[in-house]
């Protein structure tokens, strides 16, 4: 083994645009995993009694809040759509000795998210 090492500066991912929206993409982990720990807080708060829910709604409707929701939700979309266009890449499918298309494949993720996301909205909104 060598005993020089070319020094790689601590900026390298910037000199290329794939580099820098894969970082941003690790970057969307931190609040991907953040609002993950949003929700169990929440569920504690709830499962705590009315007046401790009443608490953290009541300071879920201040401004602040609602644009740390915005900025989170913006990097939470980022992340799952990189992750389905990523993952036809991953996930190689054949029918038979035939390759499936890498659109199919995004778009049954993409028609899974859109299936669910209605489900949902229809058990929030119309229930």
């Amino acid at each position: 083994m060598s005993p020089y090492r070319i020094p790689v500066p601590n900026t390298w991912w910037l000199k290329r645009t794939p580099y820098v929206l894969f970082m941003v993409r690790e970057l969307t982990s931190i609040f991907v995993a953040g609002y993950c720990v949003f929700l169990l807080v929440m569920i504690s708060k709830l499962g705590r009694g009315p007046d401790s829910y009443s608490s953290l709604i009541t300071a879920l409707e201040s401004p602040t809040s609602v644009v740390l929701h915005l900025i989170s939700l913006a990097f939470v979309l980022y992340h799952t759509i990189t992750w389905f266009n990523l993952t036809p890449k991953i996930l190689v499918l054949y029918r038979g000795e035939d390759r499936i298309p890498q659109s199919v494949v995004a778009g049954t993720f993409y028609a899974g998210w859109a299936v669910v996301s209605l489900i949902i909205a229809w058990l929030v909104l119309g229930a």
